[in-house]
């Protein structure tokens, strides 16, 4: 059984709009076994803007941290500019450090299917190019086998109703993004993009996901 809800994608400034979207959460029928380990693991997630993904994962139990930033290019020390014009190969990506003993990976990868939209190839809305591509950066065979099987299980449940085009890839470096981008939500919520755009998201990541919220 597949139940839709709808989340607000992310929104960038200037030219990048995005509308709201609706989305599917996944139920998964015969949900893959997590190896559940005592110790502190990193995640790389890109799934449209950062501002709206690190204020979701923030929000989970067991994340430790989440850092803003880009990853999967060419360009050396790459600016927000830089990946904005679309020339570096970056996406816009989070680095989620995480305790595997709190939260399995695969907690997280459901998170991360059930907040964007892993149907559309470079495009997150009204946002395009591929700096906004769906994209698992694994860091451990574990972590690339728990993405692969998660994504062939959806697929075969048909759980969007489309193709899922999230790319598996081996984490590159990653590149902090300027400090003004880190933890944007929980430093300006009365700023209009943030009370407009963010807030109603993580009012419904609260609601979805209230079993594995921070206490």
């Amino acid at each position: 059984m597949k139940k839709k809800i709808g989340i607000l994608l992310a929104l960038l400034p200037f030219s990048c709009q995005s509308k709201e979207k609706e989305v599917i959460l996944p139920q998964i029928k015969q949900p893959i076994k997590m190896e559940m380990q005592e110790k502190m693991e990193v995640a790389t997630f890109a799934g449209g803007c950062f501002w709206c993904t690190e204020a979701v994962f923030l929000e989970i139990n067991g994340v430790k941290s989440v850092k803003s930033g880009y990853i999967g290019g060419k360009t050396i020390n790459p600016t927000y500019k830089d990946v904005c014009n679309g020339d570096t190969g970056h996406a816009e990506a989070i680095q989620i450090e995480f305790d595997s003993s709190k939260i399995s990976f695969g907690e997280l990868l459901e998170v991360f299917f059930a907040t964007h939209d892993p149907t559309t190839l470079n495009r997150q809305g009204n946002d395009s190019g591929t700096q906004y591509r769906s994209e698992i950066f694994y860091h451990n065979e574990l972590q690339k086998n728990t993405a692969e099987a998660y994504i062939a299980l959806l697929t075969k449940e048909n759980t969007f109703g489309k193709p899922i085009v999230t790319v598996i890839s081996a984490a590159t470096k990653f590149y902090d993004a300027e400090d003004y981008h880190q933890n944007y939500y929980n430093q300006n919520q009365s700023q209009g993009y943030c009370s407009y755009v963010i807030t109603p998201k993580v009012e419904k990541v609260r609601k979805i996901f209230k079993d594995k919220l921070k206490k």
